[in-house]
C-alpha cells in the first residue's frame, strides 16, 4: 500500500527539481541582463552575482504542488492552503527585494500569509508534545498559526550571510521533516515537503559555495513559509522548532543585539570582514550585530567554506534532535 504514495513522492521531488534547475539559470541571466545584481562582500574581488533567482524555487514549488494535486484530487484543500501561504509568502519577498517593505512591515506581512491554513482549516488545534503528549488549544491555536508562518519565514531570511546557507541549512530541515512525515504515514505534508526537497537541492547546486546565484528575499520569504506551512499542517510543531534552533539563535542574536527590527541595509557595522588572505573574521566594532557567524569566527578567522560546513552541520545536528523529539512524541 506504501508503493502509490512512495512513487508519488518520487515523482514530485522531480518535477520540482527539474522546474527550478531547469529556471534557475534562466532568471539569473534575466536579472544580469537587468543589473539585478547583489555584490559578494566576503569575496576579495567582490564578484557581482544575480539577485531573486529564489524566484525559480516558488515557482518549482507551485509545479510540484500542482502535480500532487492531480495526483491526488483528494489533498486538493491541503496543498491549495499550502500554496496560498508560499504564493504570499514569495508576493511578500518580491516587494521586500524592491525596497518597497520595511523591517516592521515584513513580519507583519509573513503573519498574514498564515491566514490561508486558518481559512481552510488545514490544522490540528491538539498539537502533540514531547512528554506532555497530546494538547488541546483549540481556540488558541489558530491564533498561533501566522506566528507558525512568519518566525521560520523571517528566522531563514536572516540566515543567509554566506554561500549556500540558506538552501544548504533548509535542504537538511526539509529532509528531516519529510522522514518524519513518512515515519509517521503522514503523506498528505510528506507529498508537500517533498516538492520543497526537490526545489531545494536544485536550487542548492547553484547556490552553494561559489554562488553563481544568489535567492533574494523572494527566495528565502518562500522557503521559510513552506517550512512553518509543512510543519502546521504534518503536525510537526515540536519538531519543526527543534530543527531550526540554529536559524532561530542566529534571529534573536541579531535582533537582541540591535535592540529592534532591522534590515541589513541598515547595519553600518558589519559583523564580519575579510581578510587580506581572503579569510574572514569576526569584527571587533562593539556597533556590529552579534549574529551566528560571527559567533562561529569568535575562536578565530575561517575560510567562507569551512563556516558554512559549520552551519550544515550544526544544521545537521539539531536536525537529529528533531528526530529524537518526533520519537519522543510518538512513545508519549
Amino acid at each position: 500500500m506504501m508503493f502509490v504514495p512512495a512513487l508519488a513522492c518520487v515523482t514530485v521531488f522531480f518535477v520540482g527539481a527539474f522546474v527550478t534547475s531547469y529556471l534557475t539559470p534562466v532568471i539569473a541571466e534575466r536579472m544580469t541582463k537587468k543589473g539585478i545584481v547583489g555584490i559578494d562582500i566576503h569575496k576579495l574581488n567582490k564578484p557581482e552575482v544575480p539577485e531573486r533567482c529564489g524566484l525559480s524555487i516558488l515557482i518549482g514549488i507551485v509545479a510540484s504542488s500542482i502535480m500532487t494535486m492531480m495526483v491526488f484530487p483528494s489533498l486538493f484543500t491541503v496543498v491549495l492552503s499550502f500554496l496560498f501561504v508560499v504564493l504570499l509568502a514569495g508576493l511578500i519577498g518580491f516587494f521586500d527585494d524592491r525596497g518597497v517593505l520595511g523591517p516592521r512591515l515584513k513580519p507583519l506581512l509573513t503573519a498574514v500569509a498564515g491566514l490561508p491554513i486558518i481559512l481552510f482549516g488545514t490544522f490540528d488545534p491538539r498539537p502533540l508534545l514531547p512528554i506532555v503528549g497530546r494538547t488541546r488549544l483549540t481556540i488558541i491555536y489558530p491564533l498561533l498559526v501566522p506566528f507558525a508562518i512568519a518566525v521560520p519565514a523571517n528566522a531563514i531570511n536572516m540566515m543567509d550571510p554566506l554561500n549556500g546557507v540558506m538552501s544548504g541549512t533548509c535542504s537538511i530541515v526539509s529532509f528531516l521533516l519529510f522522514a518524519c512525515l513518512v515515519f509517521l504515514g503522514r503523506w498528505d505534508a510528506a507529498l508537500i515537503c517533498v516538492g520543497l526537497l526537490g526545489c531545494l537541492l536544485a536550487f542548492y547546486r547553484y547556490n552553494r559555495f561559489p554562488s553563481r546565484v544568489f535567492s533574494g528575499n523572494v527566495g528565502s520569504l518562500t522557503v521559510g513559509a513552506a517550512i512553518g506551512a509543512i510543519v502546521v499542517i504534518g503536525r510537526l510543531e515540536a519538531v519543526g522548532v527543534v530543527a531550526l534552533i540554529p536559524h532561530i539563535m542566529n534571529a534573536f542574536y541579531g535582533l537582541a543585539s540591535v535592540g529592534r527590527l532591522f534590515e541589513r541595509k541598515e547595519i553600518v557595522c558589519r559583523p564580519i570582514r575579510v581578510l587580506n588572505d581572503g579569510r574572514l573574521t569576526a569584527s571587533s566594532d562593539p556597533g556590529a550585530p552579534m549574529t551566528l557567524t560571527r559567533t562561529i569566527l569568535a575562536d578565530g578567522p575561517k575560510k567562507e567554506k569551512e563556516i558554512v560546513n559549520i552551519f550544515l552541520l550544526l544544521t545537521a545536528f539539531s536536525s537529529f534532535l528533531a528526530f529524537i523529539t518526533m520519537f519522543l512524541t510518538v512513545m508519549k
